[in-house]
């Protein structure tokens, strides 16, 4: 009897597992990353990242009829930057993320378009990769170099996804991610600190196939 239930019990987490639908796609964007504040009583200035070309890919899950979870991954072009009055310097950099969201749609799942929400979390990568000087304009503010740092990060954002086909979509969203700023690739300058939090906004579009 035992041996019986074992086997119902078996079938029944197959049959659920392979009930779940899964979803793979990938996208291209635009990173917007805002400047942060340079507190110093050399004058004013901001610092950050130059907007850039974002592109990336996941693997979800539909967990319930309106959750479902995602693995992300993503690249984006994040050249350094300084800036002060009309003098602006820059540094080659890039970043990587990759995150764990969850997703709440708003729509039934066979419907022809679905809005949803995500929040998640997971790490970003900062690199600097370009040539180190010695000398750099506005090094009175900070200093930028050629390393990388990992950081925590939680994101959030929202989109919607359109149905092309039975199993093929296109999807528009806009995610912010969010971590504490990286001091290990823009050094402040003696006597300097920087703002402590780095948003960066990306708007994607993509395609995504689910199976």
């Amino acid at each position: 009897m035992r041996s019986i239930r074992f086997v119902i019990l078996v079938l029944a987490a197959a049959g659920f597992c392979l009930a779940q639908q899964w979803e793979v796609g990938g996208g291209a964007g635009f990173g917007v990353v805002p400047g942060v504040p340079v507190n110093s009583s050399l004058g004013s200035a901001t610092t950050g990242f130059q907007s850039g070309v974002a592109f990336g890919g996941y693997l979800g899950q539909n967990l319930y009829r309106r959750l479902s979870g995602e693995v992300h991954y993503g690249f984006m072009q994040s050249n350094l930057r300084l800036q002060s009055g009309g003098t602006t310097a820059t540094f080659s950099g890039q970043s990587h993320v990759v995150h764990y969201d969850v997703l709440l749609h708003t729509n039934r799942e066979d419907s022809s378009a679905q809005f949803f929400v995500a929040a998640g979390g997971g790490l970003k990568i900062f690199r600097g990769t370009g040539q180190e000087a010695a000398y750099q304009p506005l090094s009175q503010f900070g200093y930028f170099t050629k390393t990388q740092t990992l950081k925590p990060m939680v994101d959030f954002g929202g989109g919607l996804k359109f149905r092309l086909k039975p199993r093929l979509f296109f999807r528009v969203e806009v995610r912010d991610y969010l971590t504490v700023f990286p001091t290990e690739i823009i050094y402040p300058a003696p006597g300097v600190t920087f703002g402590k939090m780095l948003h960066d906004i990306v708007p994607m579009a993509g395609i995504s196939y689910q199976y």
